[in-house]
């Protein structure tokens, strides 16, 4: 059982705030604040994560089940939270430990499939050393990086915006004083010199609008209530 684990992300407000970018027309709007400037994000730990780390959406989870090998491997914690399990199916992860998640995966297997499940969990790659950037972007995912980089530089890590972007509408996600805060930036400014392009740094989440912006991101809006979570940054 690893005790590998980190600091809390509250990934439902992100999905809220994905959500509530919807829309494709090339303006800006929505719900979060332009071109605000984000406190630099919770300092993480060097070279490990802290004994207390919490799963994060798009950390890369190492599961393995003693002579199990169908459900032994590694599995992508989504943008909603969640794993999803060969017999178990869906399951939500985000903000567990891994002794947590390894509880309650012991807890699952033993109620119908296995006698006496030995269950280990470990955090194989974690969001607290890398930038994600989804959304309208050629080449989605996460980027390690060794310390600040820029909007601009982020966005060219995922092989810039797609045709059907919606540059005026990029929203960065950070964790600061262990709570989810939000900006929207304008890349079409930035790109043309009229507003500074702000520091990205490690953990940040980056999401540019567009009409390739996930179905259940938007989905999931109808189902989770408004977060007062976008006051003054």
């Amino acid at each position: 059982m690893s005790a590998v684990r980190g600091r809390s992300y509250q990934f439902g407000a992100l999905i809220i705030a994905v959500s509530l970018l919807g829309g494709c027309a090339d303006t800006r709007g929505g719900p979060i604040a332009y071109d605000q400037n984000l406190a630099p994000p919770d300092a993480p730990s060097l070279n490990t994560l802290q004994s207390n780390y919490k799963i994060a959406p798009m950390d890369k989870l190492a599961i393995k089940v003693f002579k199990s090998e169908d459900l032994t491997g590694d599995y992508d914690v989504d943008l909603a939270g969640h794993i999803s399990l060969p017999l178990i199916g869906e399951l939500e992860a985000a903000n567990m430990t891994t002794a947590e998640l390894d509880q309650k995966l012991t807890q699952k297997l033993g109620e119908k499939y296995l006698e006496h499940p030995d269950v280990s969990v470990a955090i194989k790659s974690s969001t607290a050393h890398v930038v994600t950037v989804d959304g309208a972007v050629r080449d989605g995912g996460s980027f390690p990086v060794g310390g600040p980089t820029s909007l601009i530089r982020a966005i060219a890590m995922a092989k810039g915006t797609t045709e059907d972007a919606n540059a005026r509408r990029v929203a960065v996600f950070r964790t600061v004083s262990g709570q989810r805060q939000a900006a929207a930036f304008d890349l079409t400014s930035i790109r043309r010199g009229e507003a500074p392009d702000p520091q990205i740094y490690p953990g940040d989440i980056i999401v540019v609008d567009g009409s390739r912006v996930k179905a259940v991101q938007k989905q999931l809006l109808q189902s989770i209530p408004l977060l007062a979570i976008f006051g003054p940054l």
